[in-house]
């Protein structure tokens, strides 16, 4: 199975990409899902500090690779697709775990913006799991780099720019997954 894999920091446009993703027909599973699925199973409210507390918790109790272990098996049960495109990873053990269970034709696209960047974006979004305070994104950020999230993105096979707009990543995006 050939995977494609977006990783990014928090507000950096892996949404967007995912998107652009659907849009097109591509097969798509977010693994931040799994971890929104896990916070409702606990009757937890859907917040930022649920979710990563949630998502550091068992990655601290069942190893780095938990989430990516549950997007496999998601991934399992629907074998149709020869290919996916997941929206999420955060360290080297999810990469391993996706090419040792799924095979090693396994692209990583990292999504990079400016911290003013991602800053303006936090604020405008509005999803259901974001805050309102600069200082969640900060503290999101501190907690996703101590996953390994600046080593994912260092080793990308491909690096995206997303600074500029969305017109020009919208259009870069297509031009990729088309050429991919």
């Amino acid at each position: 199975m050939k995977i494609i894999a977006f990783a990014g920091m928090p507000c950096s446009g892996k949404s967007e990409a995912v998107k652009i993703a659907k849009q097109l027909d591509n097969p798509v599973i977010r693994m931040g899902d799994m971890v929104w699925e896990e916070v409702k199973n606990r009757g937890l409210a859907l917040d930022e500090k649920n979710v990563g507390a949630i998502a550091d918790q068992m990655r601290r109790d069942h190893g780095m690779d938990i989430w990516a272990k549950r997007t496999i098996d998601k991934i399992l049960q629907n074998k149709k697709n020869n290919y996916i495109i997941i929206d999420g990873i955060r360290n080297i053990e999810e990469i391993d775990a996706f090419k040792n269970k799924l095979g090693k034709d396994f692209i990583l696209i990292a999504i990079t913006a400016s911290d003013i960047t991602r800053q303006k974006r936090f604020l405008k979004r509005g999803r259901e799991d974001d805050s309102s305070d600069i200082q969640d994104l900060r503290d999101r950020d501190r907690r996703e780099l101590n996953w390994g999230l600046d080593t994912v993105i260092a080793s990308a096979d491909i690096i995206i720019p997303n600074d500029d707009g969305i017109k020009e990543f919208k259009k870069e995006i297509k031009d990729l997954l088309s050429r991919i």
